[in-house]
């Protein structure tokens, strides 16, 4: 029996045998995807977060790497850090934190984008009222930790990003 999922869009699986094998070191060890990065170990930084949709949810979620066996993945689709944007462009969350020097040593910045790209993903399929937004953004960001830049960087490029986006709905 295998485990087979697919990483940026191409399929993987694995044997049974490395069903318990932590996403952080496939996308490391077997993909060569160094993006992600692990930090803690331990799932509390968020420096490892990944996109994760598994079906029948449709709605991507992230997930931390360094945690999270690769049996848990069994059909889903992950999207990593360089699975993010298109070969000849950046997207506008990561203009944003270019824009707004949103990091400093960039260590944790894989994270923050992978979870600013789900919520923006979120809030263009279900628009949020503005006054909710620093909620929404508290909520996405809120948990990942950052030994550098004080966090206000992060959250101002994800507001500006959602702000343009949530212009353009209404």
């Amino acid at each position: 029996m295998t485990v087979g999922f697919t990483v940026n869009g191409v399929s993987h699986s694995v044997a049974e045998d490395r069903r318990d094998d932590k996403l952080i070191d496939f996308l490391h060890d077997d993909l060569n995807l160094t993006g992600t990065k692990l930090c803690c170990g331990i799932a509390i930084c968020r420096a490892c977060t990944v996109s994760v949709k598994k079906p029948p949810n449709q709605d991507a979620t992230p997930s931390l790497a360094c945690s999270t066996p690769l049996w848990i993945l069994n059909g889903a689709e992950i999207k990593t850090i360089e699975g993010v944007a298109s070969a000849d462009s950046l997207t506008p969350i990561q203009d944003a934190f270019l824009a707004n020097f949103a990091f400093q040593c960039g260590y944790c910045t894989p994270g923050f984008v992978i979870a600013a790209q789900i919520l923006v993903d979120r809030l263009a399929a279900a628009p949020t009222r503005p006054a909710d937004l620093d909620a929404q953004i508290e909520y996405a960001l809120g948990g990942h930790i950052c030994r550098c830049t004080g966090y206000v960087r992060y959250f101002e490029a994800a507001k500006k990003t959602a702000e343009i986006m949530l212009k353009g709905k209404s």
